[in-house]
């Protein structure tokens, strides 16, 4: 496997650069996730109870997840023709400009069925802006990564999604407890996503500072660019894009379960208060964050597919102990579930990214990757809430630990199954 000695970019620009971006992408995408159980029933969808308000509101967060591989395609379309960085920056401010706009939108009382109907449009934009980051900012990392260092450096995009989930967690929560819930109501949750502009100008000058990959600059040298990948990996790559997405779908399974699913259990369901509530997500994804690194160190010595394989094991096992920890209302049972699950997800999230890429030669990689991390985001985790909200209500708390279960073993099945050609970098 040939590699590239030549490095433009300062190991400081790679890291931070494909860091700082996922960390905006990722608070602005889970303040809506915050959003949708604490806010958006009340004020975009008022006219239900309260149980059909918050799956009303979850459809809404389920729309990103749907519109995330459009995002894949069109980004990584241009990504893999003329490059990483004018990509990367261009999905930025997608992102940034859907976020803020979600600030200002009036409510339900306002306006009437406009309001959910333009809550819809943004969210969107946010999964086409975050469709077309992540797999830019992995390939921006790897790409730029020694042979036996590629999930190192893969982690550190990983990193965003603790990061912004802290970061947004931690909002909400200052937000909570320095106002009244009637202004938090009426305009506290609106500072986070007004705010988010200032992080996507801080994210925007440093993307344009960063050069293209070695990779890339290597792959149109040689020529070796495709006139549509899109068509090229439906040609060529349909075992890496089938078995790709499914080996993934784990991983978006578990952390919405362990965090839109379990806030919304433990705050309506088990009496938790809201506040409790965020403490002890805020808590458990400390967890995720410390054991995305682990997790890479590990990959980089036995290999992405067997630590991938690993992870997806314990998480099956971790499905079958649901009802043991969520149905006791043990405040300290509960943090317990969220630590234990936020580790797992560590350990499966730390080498995801890297592995993806490895799946694809340059020419395809930022779509193929994109796409089969995004399609996976579909199956795993667009509709993983309201299933999992749907499941506990009509039958038990342990039938969402099946749920689990089952996607762990079409994962591991497809952690077997799939391609095992490596490609150049």
């Amino acid at each position: 496997m040939k590699t590239n000695p030549t490095q433009k970019n300062s190991l400081k620009h790679v890291l931070f650069g494909s860091l700082i971006g996922t960390t905006i992408e990722f608070f602005d995408f889970y303040i809506y996730a915050n959003a949708a159980v604490l806010v958006f029933p009340q004020l975009f969808f008022p006219g239900s109870d309260s149980t059909m308000a918050t799956l009303e509101s979850l459809a809404t967060f389920s729309i990103a997840f749907l519109s995330r591989p459009l995002g894949s395609a069109f980004f990584g379309h241009y990504g893999d023709k003329i490059g990483r960085k004018f990509t990367l920056v261009a999905a930025l401010l997608t992102m940034g400009i859907s976020t803020v706009t979600i600030g200002f939108l009036p409510s339900y009382a306002s306006i009437g069925v406009a309001a959910p109907l333009l809550l819809m449009l943004c969210r969107f934009g946010q999964g086409v802006g975050l469709g077309g980051e992540w797999g830019g900012a992995v390939l921006l990392a790897i790409e730029n990564a020694p042979p036996n260092k590629r999930a190192w450096y893969g982690m550190f995009p990983q990193l965003g999604a603790p990061i912004g989930l802290l970061l947004s967690g931690g909002t909400f929560l200052l937000l909570t407890d320095s106002m009244s819930n009637e202004d938090f109501m009426d305009y506290g949750w609106r500072i986070p996503f007004i705010a988010s502009a200032l992080l996507v100008i801080v994210g925007f000058y440093i993307r344009t500072k960063i050069t293209e990959t070695p990779s890339f600059e290597n792959s149109k040298k040689e020529q070796e660019e495709v006139k549509v990948p899109f068509l090229e990996l439906v040609k060529s790559y349909k075992n890496q894009l089938i078995f790709g997405t499914f080996a993934a779908i784990t991983t978006f399974l578990v952390f919405y379960l362990m965090t839109v699913f379990t806030l919304s259990w433990a705050t309506s369901d088990l009496g938790i208060v809201k506040r409790d509530g965020l403490l002890i997500q805020l808590f458990s994804v400390l967890f995720f964050a410390l054991f995305i690194p682990i997790s890479a160190v590990v990959a980089d010595k036995i290999g992405r597919r067997k630590m991938l394989i690993l992870a997806t094991a314990a998480i099956a096992v971790f499905g079958f102990f649901f009802a043991y920890f969520l149905s006791s209302g043990n405040i300290v049972l509960v943090t317990t579930f969220a630590c234990i699950g936020m580790s797992l997800m560590g350990f499966t999230y730390g080498p995801l990214g890297t592995f993806l890429s490895e799946l694809f030669p340059t020419n395809v990689r930022y779509s193929g990757a994109s796409l089969t991390f995004n399609m996976a985001g579909i199956l795993g985790a667009a509709f993983a809430p309201m299933i999992a909200i749907w499941l506990a209500k009509t039958y038990d708390v342990s039938y969402v630990g099946f749920y689990l279960v089952i996607a762990a073993l079409i994962s591991l099945i497809s952690f077997l199954v799939i391609s095992k050609d490596e490609h150049k970098f």
